[in-house]
């Protein structure tokens, strides 16, 4: 898949937790892991926004795009 998450680096930057990050955007524990670990194929923008505003970021910041 071309998308890569920087979620991982986010939280790092901010020093966020997986339980910090779910508690603050309201986002099930199982859906922030997976979209840390790029293990996610497709998300609602809600979903998204909700984890961009909890890391105070753009939703587009949350992920990269590789083109092959």
């Amino acid at each position: 898949m071309p998308f890569l998450s920087n979620l991982s680096m986010l939280m790092k930057e901010r020093g966020m937790t997986y339980e910090e990050l779910q508690f603050a955007s309201k986002v099930a524990p199982d859906t922030v892991a997976r979209a840390r670990d790029e293990r996610i194929a497709t998300c609602k923008l809600l979903t998204l926004e909700k984890l961009a505003t909890a890391l105070d970021v753009e939703v587009i910041d949350l992920f990269h795009y590789i083109r092959n």
